[in-house]
């Protein structure tokens, strides 16, 4: 992945703050008792993680704030879009399983992506979490970390709702699928 200029201009910062702060206002149940002013204060004193944002937007990510944390004082951004980001599909989960492909390989891998975006990609724990605030991948299906242990022996893991419920399944971590991406995290 090419690593474009980290720095948005001026129009950027107000376009991606405009449509995060409608994507908050439409979405008040993913964050509760929370006040957009003090979100967007956070984002316009970072602006490095205001440029992840708009990777991950630019990307299908659809990011919106889904929690607080008091100890850190950070707000939590999760992709939310319905189906995992069409522009970080058909990856595999690392370089190391891109590099192990002999033929077909894909243009990029999950976990170099998210690193390049700035961003990390979901745990289990936190995928399950998103799918209490909604639906999501329910056509699709999304890499998450992967535990040393699996990964070391090859694998990789990967998520999906079907059938109301949560599903985590295993595959070669070089592995790529049109239907499978990856959901990233930001903390700010």
């Amino acid at each position: 992945m090419t690593i474009r200029n980290r720095t948005l201009s001026l129009e950027q910062c107000e376009a991606l703050l405009g449509t995060l702060k409608a994507r908050f206002d439409k979405n008040m149940n993913r964050h509760e008792g929370m006040d957009w002013a003090n979100v967007q204060a956070k984002l316009e004193s970072n602006s490095d993680k205001l440029w992840s944002l708009n990777e991950m937007e630019e990307t299908g990510g659809e990011p919106d704030v889904i929690g607080y944390d008091e100890k850190t004082d950070e707000y939590i951004f999760c992709d939310c879009s319905v189906e995992s980001p069409k522009g970080r599909r058909s990856v595999c989960y690392d370089l190391e399983a891109l590099e192990s492909r002999k033929n077909n390989k894909p243009e990029n891998n999950a976990a170099g992506m998210a690193a390049a975006m700035g961003i990390e990609l979901l745990t289990e724990e936190q995928y399950r979490e998103l799918q209490k605030l909604g639906s999501f991948d329910l056509k699709t299906s999304s890499w998450v970390q992967t535990p040393a242990a699996i990964r070391k022996l090859g694998g990789a893991i990967f998520c999906d709702r079907r059938y109301d419920t949560v599903f985590v399944y295993h595959n070669g971590a070089e592995s790529y699928y049109g239907a499978r991406g990856f959901r990233g995290t930001l903390r700010v």
